[in-house]
């Protein structure tokens, strides 16, 4: 947009500049061309005047001398011719009209100037020499009267120093039309930059709402008022997306924090059976608590979701290969009902540090989604990878902590939209709101951590949690990586 504004205003210029510089070297040129020209006109006449008895009895009389010291003086050579184009007088010895004007290919043409004053005419004023002629300035004047022409008297004024003065002029007239044009040129910058400042002030509020400050408006007091009604709608926009996700982070806080006080309750139920069941109940009454605590964090995970705005989040170390232990331990039953085989796999004592929570429940929606779409005896592998190094350096490393089934699995097309909110793969009669995995990629995001999803050969999922070890906030993209 800038360029182009430049590139119309410097072409504008410069046509202006050459639309005025061109007129008024026409002008210079014509100007000093009348003044000649009109000096010229006085002399030639006062030689028709003086002809006109010398013309009339053919005899040249004191008339030669005139035009000699005339043409001694000036350099301007001169003669007289009567009607017929015979010369009668001449400033030089054997000057001829041929001599005036060698242009005509025969000699016994009269010149333009001498055949219109002969026919009782003067030059027009409109005769213009420019620097690049280098014939002489011929003026004639008829010489007669009572309304006959009996001869004609003629100049011929050489043109140099006119020439001269005109391209000196030019040259003045040029300059101060090619200073007029760098200084426009030099303010093309700061013309510019004000003739965009609506469209620049508009381009840093859009990356400001893009880059999460939504708090970010334009100033709508300045600029044109297409600009200005630009600006009102955009700030409408931004009013609206706000308030959008403002009630969307409500509902999620709402729903997180009505959701902890029946699980408060309902875990002291829980744990208030302990003394009546025996022995061999208690494994079963303590993985009861152990999803009834697992719920809780769910519950501040979504009260972590709905602050996703805030620059911080509390971040606790874990142990990858616990975790995934006790999620597998945990989905072992439902496993065994539905027939499928579900394993942890993988290095020990690797610790990352993350908002608590996150883990458990990535694993917990990418077994769940695996155990949904599997099928019956569908193999399933909670795999602890790492740590590795960075390949630049830049951080303490990261774990990969992969979950591997051979189940059906999903098209490189449907792997993309799978995290997408409200997704669904098309299998009927399996439960499930598409919303599991969008919020776990939201979570990851919280501690610069990502979610991976590619084709396992022959068939099947490889979904792979890439962790940061010190939990550094790295960027992360809206939507699984596919590779």
């Amino acid at each position: 947009m800038r360029r182009r504004v430049v590139i119309v205003y410097v072409t504008l210029l410069v046509a202006g500049c050459l639309g005025l510089a061109l007129p008024l070297c026409g002008s210079i040129a014509a100007r000093g061309t009348s003044a000649m020209l009109l000096d010229r006109i006085n002399d030639t006449a006062r030689f028709a005047g003086l002809a006109e008895p010398g013309v009339i009895t053919g005899s040249a009389g004191s008339l030669s001398g005139e035009l000699v010291a005339y043409d001694r003086l000036y350099g301007i050579r001169a003669l007289v011719v009567d009607r017929d184009g015979t010369v009668v007088a001449a400033s030089r010895e054997g000057l001829t009209l041929a001599d005036l004007d060698p242009s005509p290919e025969d000699d016994a043409v009269l010149p333009p100037e001498v055949r219109t004053a002969l026919a009782g005419n003067r030059m027009g004023a409109d005769t213009v020499v420019w620097p690049w002629q280098e014939e002489p300035l011929i003026v004639a004047e008829p010489i007669g009267g009572a309304g006959e022409v009996v001869g004609a008297a003629v100049t011929a004024s050489p043109t140099g120093a006119l020439r001269g003065a005109t391209l000196v002029l030019w040259g003045e007239a040029l300059a101060a039309v090619a200073l007029l044009m760098v200084a426009g040129i030099a303010a093309a910058g700061p013309l510019t930059r004000w003739v965009l400042r609506p469209i620049d002030d508009l381009d840093e509020a859009t990356r400001a709402v893009s880059d999460g400050s939504l708090d970010t408006r334009v100033h709508t007091a300045a600029g044109p008022p297409e600009l200005r009604r630009l600006a009102e709608s955009f700030n409408q926009m931004a009013d609206t997306i706000t308030t959008m996700i403002e009630r969307q982070r409500l509902f999620v806080a709402y729903a997180g924090h009505q959701v902890r006080n029946p699980l408060a309750a309902l875990r002291l139920r829980v744990d208030s059976l302990a003394r009546h069941l025996p022995p061999e109940g208690r494994q079963g009454h303590r993985l009861a608590l152990d999803e009834v605590d697992r719920l809780s964090r769910v519950c501040d995970s979504l009260l972590t979701l709905a602050r996703t705005e805030d620059a911080d989040h509390s971040t606790v170390w874990e142990d990858v290969a616990a975790v995934a232990e006790a999620r597998v331990a945990a989905w072992s039953p439902i496993a065994e009902r539905a027939g499928a085989v579900l394993a942890a796999e993988g290095e020990r004592g690797v610790r990352v540090r993350c908002v608590e929570g996150t883990l458990d429940q990535t694993l917990d929606a990418l077994i769940d989604n695996a155990l949904k779409f599997g099928g019956e005896g569908v193999r399933i592998a909670v795999r602890v990878r790492g740590p590795f190094a960075d390949p630049d350096g830049a951080g303490a490393g990261h774990v990969d902590v992969h979950v591997v089934d051979d189940g059906p699995g999903l098209s490189e097309d449907q792997l993309v939209n799978a995290a997408r909110p409200f997704w669904r793969d098309g299998h009927d009669g399996v439960g499930g709101s598409g919303l599991g995995l969008s919020v776990v990629v939201t979570l990851l995001e919280l501690q610069g951590a990502r979610l991976t999803l590619r084709q396992r050969s022959p068939h099947g999922i490889d979904a792979r949690v890439r962790l940061p070890v010190d939990g550094t906030r790295t960027s992360a993209g809206q939507a699984p990586e596919l590779s």
